[in-house]
């Protein structure tokens, strides 16, 4: 049986608020669209956050190690919702005074028939774009405006269906109900399920008059221009969600929008965490006698003091000129000193080093 507070690194007696912090740590450690992601890993510490957020689930977890409600398929768990029920009897123990033949399963086993008495509301699909950024981009954070083809809410409508003054009546179909029942004959007898009405989409009502842009179905296909936010400091192959971004669904809440990061490499800086690494070229006389160089950085041009005797790759901080950890707080810049030897040499450079030589420098 697993052992979900293990999984996410907490005590028993942790609450809700732990457990979360325990689990976004995790899940964006061994997210799989990281560099080192682990997918496998992901999937167990979701799984221990579905069970351990959960009241219901929980309670039932710590009693019996295992959960009934539906949620986490761990070991030692039947994720079918049939446990505490006895079938070595056959079915003779739900035959009451209507007998066996005709019985509402939806009502019963919810979703083991194709039934789902109490669904969620119906979601649209999610969608998935990549949105290309430059360092400075990433580091200093932007906006991006992008235009894409999707299902969306109808703007004439506002997704109702209706056709502007027009009246929602009671839904003919599903009498104002939402919900449908279909009966069917098996081996089991007559098997009862029930599912959201194809018409009214669950709203149990329809328009006098139908939407002329959507036709009633309350959403259309469009092009739309969305704005993302790119945060300061995000990094290269995270994933920006915008929630309900994504595609409409008659009847449904929209699904989300994912934007994935891809930041271009940069000709002088890299990425090192919260900083940011380059290199400098110096002269040997400069590292020996010391100086100061003007240099480039996100941020614009400073002056650096090269400290006399420097030593080759040896690494300068500049405080502040980072990635941004928080809108306050950033990184530094590290400058790694590289020094540039001299092909050549006059009679008096090379008398001069003799002479540093003789004096063991």
């Amino acid at each position: 049986m697993k052992d979900y507070y293990q999984i996410l690194g907490v005590n028993k007696s942790a609450n809700k608020e732990d457990i979360k912090k325990a689990f976004r740590k995790l899940a964006h450690k061994y997210h799989p669209d990281k560099k080192n992601g682990d997918e496998e890993k992901f999937k167990e510490v979701n799984e221990a956050y579905q069970v351990l957020s959960n009241d219901q689930k929980r309670s039932e977890y710590d009693t019996y190690g295992r959960v009934f409600s539906g949620g986490g398929g761990g070991a030692g768990q039947q994720s079918s919702g049939f446990d505490g029920f006895d079938f070595s009897s056959g079915f003779g123990g739900f035959q009451g005074a209507q007998g066996f033949e005709d019985f509402d399963l939806g009502d019963i086993f919810g979703d083991l028939f194709g039934g789902s008495r109490r669904s969620g509301s119906a979601r649209g699909r999610d969608i998935a774009i990549d949105v290309e950024l430059s360092f400075e981009e990433s580091v200093f954070g932007t906006n991006r405006s992008i235009l894409i083809q999707k299902n969306s809410t109808c703007d004439l409508c506002q997704g109702s269906g209706a056709d502007e003054g027009s009246e929602m009546i009671a839904c003919p179909t599903c009498n104002g109900r939402g919900r449908v029942r279909e009966a069917r004959r098996s081996l089991l007898g007559t098997i009862t399920t029930e599912k959201t009405c194809g018409v009214c989409y669950g709203k149990g009502k329809v328009p006098q008059k139908k939407c002329t842009q959507c036709q009633g179905t309350g959403v259309y296909r469009k092009e739309e221009e969305i704005n993302i936010s790119i945060p300061a400091g995000v990094e290269d192959g995270e994933m920006i969600r915008l929630s309900g971004m994504g595609e409409a669904i008659p009847g449904g809440n929209p699904g989300d929008l994912y934007a994935k990061v891809h930041v271009k490499k940069h000709s002088v800086f890299q990425r090192d965490k919260d900083d940011i690494r380059m290199d400098l070229n110096i002269k040997l006389s400069d590292a020996l006698l010391g100086a100061t160089y003007t240099i480039d950085t996100l941020d614009g041009k400073i002056d650096l003091k090269i400290p006399a005797g420097i030593g080759f790759n040896e690494v300068l901080r500049i405080r502040g000129k980072g990635v941004f950890q928080s809108k306050s707080k950033r990184g530094d810049l590290l400058v790694r000193v590289k020094i540039t030897m001299p092909r050549k040499i006059s009679k008096d450079a090379r008398g001069a080093i003799e002479n540093l030589k003789k004096e063991g420098i």
